[in-house]
């Protein structure tokens, strides 16, 4: 059989977060985010740090721009920080136009190196002022419309440059992190020994119904009044892994993994192409889960261009009996490394919850093919962490072969989905261009291809996992 590959003109690049690389947090009139201020809190980050300094990709852009020359990119996939662009975050607030033409510059100076930048609106960053004012996210009609004003901000300044947008980054994360589990901002959780507000049961459900009409209103704008003149795309961006039944001759099992696929993306991704959350759902949930009034309803279904794909793992899904815990969010099951024989899904890595597994990326991207009638997907984040990798001297963490590996069967995978399976995946970005604040747990998690040395001026580093991705794309894209 030809060895798989991908179209000639195959997008693929890396990818980051403003909160986890710009720092400058105080700099040009940024205001507090909701990170900021989380982070502030102790105990919440687990080496007690922040994005304050982060890897000073606000003062480095340059330098950023020359790395992703050096290593070959086609593509950056970035996000925008809204508290550098409109400090207090409403539609009646001052736009900051430092921090604006900061990004205008930043991609002018991409499309000069010949670099295609896709842009995120918003990936978990929501000004502090606007939690503190109504709710933030909880509070939907105020959050649509500040939303909505602040996407216009950006296509003002943006859309004649940028082709590729996205609305939200991981919707999931957003809503379970955030308002489930309080490990990430704003922290609310029912557990009262981290959080004294929150309901777990009810407000993911809240925060996810706010997210999905944002999105639907920011589209239909871009879609009215932009595309016409400028052309581009539009679509948000969800996370999804793969499962597999813990007992596979258990049918309790075998129907698991489809509902726990439906929590995870479904939760999201149905409304957007179906007009409605998933019935395995709605069964669990009942009144907890909004209702999508007939206008809502009609500006989320169809407002994606194309499908935006987070993945990074596989887990084994296990069943449970019995009535779902009220902030249960994986439709009563269980994810598991090890199955009933005893097999891991995956190797280890230093993230818990990340177990590599290349033909779970092949079998996903069928999944979502099938179900949703064969969207052009655009993978917007794959990458993974080492297994004790910050401890290690610097000579051998630049020589990240089991990175490597990673990356070479993942695009083996995806090659063989498109060649193979038919799947139209025309893009691929690897998380993460550098090492980075990974969020709660700080710095001592690194997921870059470029190792950044935070205790001597944030010197950027390529290990071998950036040079090698280049030459894994150039033997498995179609010369035309």
């Amino acid at each position: 059989m030809a060895k798989s590959q991908l179209p000639p003109d195959f997008l693929w690049g890396f990818a980051t977060a403003a909160y986890q690389i710009e720092g400058a947090v105080h700099e040009d009139g940024r205001a507090d985010s909701i990170w900021d201020t989380f982070c502030r809190q102790p105990g919440k980050i687990a080496d007690a740090s922040s994005g304050e300094v982060a890897c000073d990709s606000y003062r480095r852009t340059s330098q950023d721009i020359e790395l992703l020359k050096s290593i070959g990119a086609k593509a950056y996939r970035f996000s925008l920080s809204w508290s550098r662009i409109i400090p207090l975050g409403g539609r009646d607030d001052p736009v900051n136009e430092k921090g604006l033409q900061h990004y205008v510059h930043f991609v002018d100076d991409l499309r000069a190196a010949g670099i295609e930048p896709l842009v995120t609106l918003y990936h978990w960053d929501l000004p502090d002022n606007l939690e503190k004012r109504y709710g933030g996210l909880l509070n939907k009609d105020e959050f649509v419309q500040d939303f909505t004003h602040y996407a216009k901000v950006v296509f003002e300044a943006l859309a004649g440059q940028v082709k590729y947008f996205i609305t939200f980054n991981e919707p999931w994360c957003v809503a379970v992190h955030g308002y489930q589990k309080g490990i990430f901002a704003p922290g609310r959780t029912s557990d009262r020994s981290v959080n004294p507000e929150g309901d777990g049961s009810r407000e993911p459900w809240i925060v996810a119904h706010s997210m999905l009409v944002a999105h639907g209103h920011a589209v239909k704008l871009f879609r009215d009044e932009f595309k016409p003149k400028h052309g581009g795309r539009i679509a948000i961006t969800l996370n999804g892994d793969w499962g597999e039944p813990w007992d596979k001759n258990d049918p309790k099992d075998v129907a698991a993994v489809q509902r726990k696929q439906e929590f995870f993306i479904g939760w999201h991704g149905d409304p957007i192409y179906f007009g409605d959350y998933p019935a395995s759902m709605r069964e669990q949930l009942q009144d907890r889960l909004p209702e999508f009034t007939e206008e809502e309803r009609a500006i989320v279904k169809g407002s994606n261009d194309f499908y935006g794909m987070n993945h990074y793992c596989a887990d084994y899904v296990r069943h449970i009996e019995g009535v779902p815990a009220a902030d249960d969010v994986t439709g009563n099951t269980e994810l598991l490394k090890v199955n009933k024989e005893g097999e891991r899904i995956g190797p280890e890595t230093q993230s818990s919850w990340l177990t590599p597994n290349p033909l779970g990326f092949r079998k996903l991207l069928n999944w979502i093919s099938n179900r949703y009638d064969h969207p052009t997907i655009y993978v917007t984040e794959n990458g993974t962490s080492l297994k004790g990798e910050n401890d290690l001297p610097i000579d051998q963490l630049l020589e990240d072969d089991f990175r490597v590996q990673f990356f070479e069967d993942y695009i083996g995978a995806m090659a063989d989905a498109y060649t193979l399976d038919k799947i139209d995946v025309q893009g691929y970005m690897a998380w993460s261009l550098l090492d980075n604040f990974e969020w709660a747990e700080g710095y001592e998690t690194r997921f870059g291809v470029t190792y950044v040395d935070y205790e001597h001026g944030q010197t950027r580093h390529p290990k071998k996992s950036a040079r090698m991705i280049r030459h894994m794309f150039d033997s498995v894209i179609r010369k035309e």
